[in-house]
């Protein structure tokens, strides 16, 4: 798809179906620095998170993907655990549309915050995540959470845990 045509384009944004893991694998390989999880990953995120996740598309091809849940030990939380745009879509403001899909679901009704960890050097997601605080009237928190050495056994970068909390109105929006 032409970086132009999806420029012009409005999303279609949608919650996603089992049908639809193979395709957000394939989006999330592309979106380097994201981790590759397996095919499998991906379609229990379709099948069983599909009321918190998101999926993109302009004329049915995947452009963007959310995964999300809201965690079971603490519902008021949605823990988003990653942001998927193609190249073709970046710059139209796709992840703060998706994140705001989810949170006005159903499913999300009592959330008052948002959690995800980001590593240090992920510049796409810090400044998505301090977009989205901007824009919707929220406060970012951060801290070292997943330790390079303590968790990953030095193979992984530090992850630090990213809270957001969401201004009453937008909270009570679902």
């Amino acid at each position: 798809m032409p970086r132009d045509l999806a420029k012009e384009t409005i999303p279609t944004l949608r919650s996603p179906e089992p049908t639809d893991g193979s395709e957000i694998w394939e989006l999330v390989r592309e979106c380097k620095p994201l981790d590759e999880n397996s095919m499998y990953c991906n379609l229990i995120q379709c099948d069983h998170f599909a009321d918190t996740c998101v999926l993109a598309e302009i004329e049915g091809q995947p452009v963007g993907w959310v995964s999300a849940y809201v965690m079971p030990s603490d519902p008021e939380t949605l823990f988003v655990w990653q942001v998927a745009v193609s190249e073709t879509a970046r710059g139209m403001g796709l992840g703060s549309l998706m994140l705001k899909e989810a949170l006005e679901r159903e499913a999300c009704e009592g959330v008052t915050r948002i959690q995800t960890t980001i590593t240090s050097d992920n510049d796409a997601s810090w400044a998505l995540f301090r977009k989205f605080t901007d824009e919707f009237g929220t406060k970012l928190d951060a801290q070292a959470y997943y330790e390079k050495d303590e968790h990953f056994n030095g193979q992984s970068k530090t992850e630090n845990l990213v809270t957001i909390t969401l201004a009453e109105e937008f909270a009570n929006a679902a």
